[in-house]
């Protein structure tokens, strides 16, 4: 079994009229996930961007599976990017194509698989994250948390080995936030799918962290663990003005002295 990460960062710099990342490294092993917590304007989500290549770094030093995207032309991306799923924080649909649409939009476009087949995918998909019954429907009929849900479904539909997610929870009630926490567990549990959730959110950040998924009855149930001691799998990352200010598990985070963190954590 290989031991190389699945996303890997060395000494990567990025500026634009101010520094943005400051010699930022780190490793995404498969089946783990990377929560990278931090401020606005801390870098979060230019880490995203790095790994997707719609930006290029200054220096260092940027691996997708081997890949190094920050040395590869827009035409080279596509086959990475391919592995790669996206859940935005707006949810960004079409809003002139149905659920159904929007969801097999990317399988259209790839090509190689004819309509029945794309719709029963699509129609699966639905299905794991509670919204089959929607396939019909505009994305205008929806309420904030099922378009973030939609979002979900259409990042999974051609089975990503990486999933990417940008501030998934925030602008949602408390509930449908803890049904997106729950979601992208089930992902990294039952599918094996490495990921990184950029949040401010810190509770939803430790429910990802303490949430794994059970066998009870024949179906696999969300159950969190109290003890973040016990933790394997999940490590936390904290930007300050593009500088990794903590790189440890939950509990390291939990328990650290670090002031900033002491703050942020407040």
């Amino acid at each position: 079994m290989s031991t190389q990460p699945v996303i890997s960062f060395r000494d990567v710099w990025l500026s634009f009229d101010r520094p943005i990342l400051k010699g930022v490294s780190f490793d995404l092993h498969a089946g783990s996930t990377k929560i990278i917590l931090g401020g606005s304007g801390s870098g979060k989500t230019t880490i995203l961007r790095l790994i997707l290549g719609l930006l290029k770094p200054d220096a260092g030093v940027i691996q997708v599976d081997g890949a190094d995207v920050g040395r590869m032309e827009e035409e080279e991306l596509r086959p990475v990017r391919l592995k790669i799923g996206m859940v935005f924080q707006e949810g960004a649909l079409f809003d002139s194509l149905t659920v159904g649409e929007n969801v097999g939009y990317r399988l259209v476009e790839e090509g190689g698989m004819g309509e029945d087949e794309i719709e029963a995918q699509v129609r699966e998909m639905l299905g794991f994250v509670g919204l089959e019954r929607f396939y019909g429907r505009m994305p205008s009929a929806l309420s904030g948390g099922q378009r973030r849900r939609v979002a979900f479904a259409r990042a999974l539909v051609a089975r990503p080995q990486i999933m990417l997610y940008d501030e998934p929870t925030t602008g949602l009630d408390p509930i449908t936030c803890k049904t997106i926490t729950d979601l992208i567990v089930k992902v990294r549990d039952l599918d094996g799918v490495s990921s990184i959730l950029v949040t401010h959110q810190l509770r939803d950040a430790f429910n990802v962290a303490r949430t794994f998924m059970f066998r009870e009855n024949g179906e696999f149930v969300p159950r969190m663990v109290e003890d973040l001691s016990t933790l394997e799998g999940t490590e936390f990352m904290m930007l300050q003005q593009g500088v990794v200010e903590f790189k440890g598990t939950p509990h390291e985070l939990q328990t650290s002295d670090d002031p900033y963190i002491r703050e942020f954590l407040s």
